[in-house]
Formats: structure tokens, C-alpha cells, sequence
């Protein structure tokens, strides 16, 4: 595990940026193809703008790239809360990516329960059984979530199915997100955070006792992958372990 604190937030997007177009071109080069779960949030709008530049769009063959999300609310494509909505309007309409390349965690007319299993098989037809992505963007909330892996919920306790969905009381939707299992089978995960709200869930993540219903972060843990932490000065505030 890295953990690699930056001086500000868009020091921190420049150098997620930078990590992902070095993963993309690695994986291309060597399987030819990336294969990708992009997250939601603050910061991942800031990464994928950045993205969208001249600067970082013309080093990626995306015709080449295959695009998943990590967790998704259960809203339409249009609607404002959508993770998939703000991945397009930052950068996924910005890039040549064919469209049967892209795998939106909606759709209309089915349960969410139901499109868990249908996601599940897009998954596997793309990835195949290892089930290895070549990059996991994650966030992590000030309550130490992170997808839609929520503190308390069932899905913590998820060992088989590779992509989940349930109604999430607190919030009074339905939540769709990849499960911890999957996640941790991933070449590369990088979490993405800034701010001194992170800094408590942060520091009981990575330096405090093992506590996943109440800190559900601490279960990305992948097998054989890379896990890198890029958070801010403020975010790695309470850690004594800065990298």
C-alpha cells in the first residue's frame, strides 16, 4: 500500500491524472485494452476535466478503453445525482470511446436487484472470471464508505456476487455498487480524497482498529494489486504513517 499526500487538491487531481493515463498506456501496450470502474465526487470531477485537456486526452487510445462505475444511485441518466451523468459531462463525451465500450449502472423498466445480476454479467463477459480490472478509482465519504458500501449495510458481508443493490434507508433510495470481492481483485486501485472532513475516517481506515461495519474502507485490501492512497495535506492531518 502507497499512501502519497499532495499539497492541495489540484495537486492531488494532477498526479490522479498523470497514474491514470500511465495505467491506461501500460495496459493497453501489454493486453490492448484498459479496463476501467470510474467513481463519483468532487475530486474524480476535478480528475476527469483534467482528463478531457489536450494535455492527457491525446495520450489515451480510447478506443480502447472499457468503462464500468464502482457504485451508481438508482436515478436516471439525466438526473442530476447520477455518477454516470457528471463522468459524461466531464469527460466521457470529450473522448472517443465506442459506446457498447461503456456500461452504465442504470436502466430503465428492470429493478435495481434485477440489473445487479445483468451488471454482474457484463462484468464477466468483459473481464472474464478473474474478474481484473486494470484500474479502480474509489472516494472515500467522512463516514468511511466508499462505492456503495455503506456502514451497517449487508453488502459488507458480501462474499460471492460481484455487483450488488439495495434500498439504503438513510438516504431512501436504492444504491448499485460493485462489491468489496470484486474490487479487491483489481490490478490497481487508487483511493482520491481531500479535505480536513476526511482526516478522522481516514485515519481509522488506515491506522486504527478493524472495524468494517463501522468503516467499510478498511475492506479494500486487494490480492495481488497495487493500493494507493492520494489524499491532501488536510485529509492525512491525523495519520503518523504519511507514506
Amino acid at each position: 500500500m502507497q499512501i502519497i499526500v499532495h499539497s492541495s487538491k489540484d495537486a492531488l487531481a494532477v498526479a490522479a491524472a498523470e497514474l491514470f493515463v500511465e495505467t491506461a498506456r501500460a495496459a493497453i501496450a501489454k493486453n490492448g485494452r484498459f479496463t476501467v470502474s470510474l467513481t463519483g465526487g468532487s475530486t474524480p470531477e476535478q480528475l476527469y476535466k483534467l482528463l478531457a485537456t489536450p494535455d492527457y486526452r491525446d495520450q489515451v487510445e480510447w478506443g480502447k478503453v472499457w468503462v464500468f462505475w464502482g457504485d451508481e444511485r438508482w436515478v436516471p441518466l439525466d438526473d442530476a445525482k447520477s455518477n454516470a451523468r457528471m463522468s459524461h459531462e466531464t469527460l466521457l463525451d470529450h473522448v472517443d470511446i465506442p459506446r457498447n465500450q461503456i456500461f452504465h449502472m442504470y436502466q430503465d423498466g428492470v429493478s435495481p436487484e434485477a440489473y445487479a445480476a445483468t451488471y454482474e454479467s457484463h462484468l464477466r463477459q468483459v473481464l472474464g472470471e478473474e474478474g481484473a480490472f486494470d484500474l479502480v478509482l474509489l472516494g472515500m465519504g467522512d463516514d468511511g464508505h466508499t462505492a456503495s458500501l455503506f456502514p451497517g449495510t449487508a453488502v459488507l458481508q458480501e462474499t460471492e456476487k460481484w455487483v450488488d443493490a439495495y434500498f439504503l434507508a438513510p438516504q431512501d433510495m436504492y444504491r448499485i455498487t460493485l462489491t468489496a470481492p470484486l474490487i479487491n481483485r483489481a490490478k490497481k486501485i487508487v483511493f482520491a480524497l481531500f479535505g480536513a472532513n476526511k482526516a478522522p475516517a481516514l485515519y481509522e481506515v488506515l491506522e486504527g482498529e478493524p472495524n468494517i461495519q463501522t468503516y467499510p474502507s478498511q475492506l479494500i485490501r486487494p490480492g495481488d494489486g497495487e493500493l494507493i492512497w492520494l489524499v491532501d495535506e488536510s485529509a492525512a492531518s491525523k495519520l503518523t504513517n504519511k507514506g
